[in-house]
């Protein structure tokens, strides 16, 4: 029996530390590709600047989640400390993709991932 593909694919944004530029350029190829591979949702870590000067992947990133969910490109993004059991969207995620329920993140208010629903 094939082993199912999982739903959930996590992508680390921040690893070798990228420019903003290099960070988006690679955000945009991780959403068709994941898309591609049959996955609903895409956990991106982003990190969210605890030197205190840093953060900017993560604000570019959710800035430009939002202009792709205003075109319809993306159903919808939660930011980290929003994903939580209480949150709507959340829930919503859920029936889209089983494999957050296991999420390790989840009513953790990570403020440094953030979840891409396709």
């Amino acid at each position: 029996m094939a082993k199912e593909i999982s739903k959930l694919r996590e992508v680390n944004l921040e690893a070798g530390k990228p420019l903003v530029d290099q960070a988006m350029k690679r955000l945009t190829f991780e959403i068709g590709h994941t898309r591609s591979m049959g996955c609903t949702v895409l956990k991106i870590i982003h990190g969210y600047g605890s030197s205190g000067t840093g953060g900017k992947i993560r604000t570019a990133s959710r800035k430009y989640l939002t202009q792709l969910k205003s075109k319809g490109e993306i159903q919808d993004y939660i930011p980290g400390e929003a994903f939580s059991i209480f949150e709507e969207a959340t829930r919503r995620a859920f029936s889209r993709c089983g494999d957050l329920r296991r999420d390790s993140d989840l009513d953790r208010y990570n403020n440094g991932v953030t979840f891409i629903v396709l």
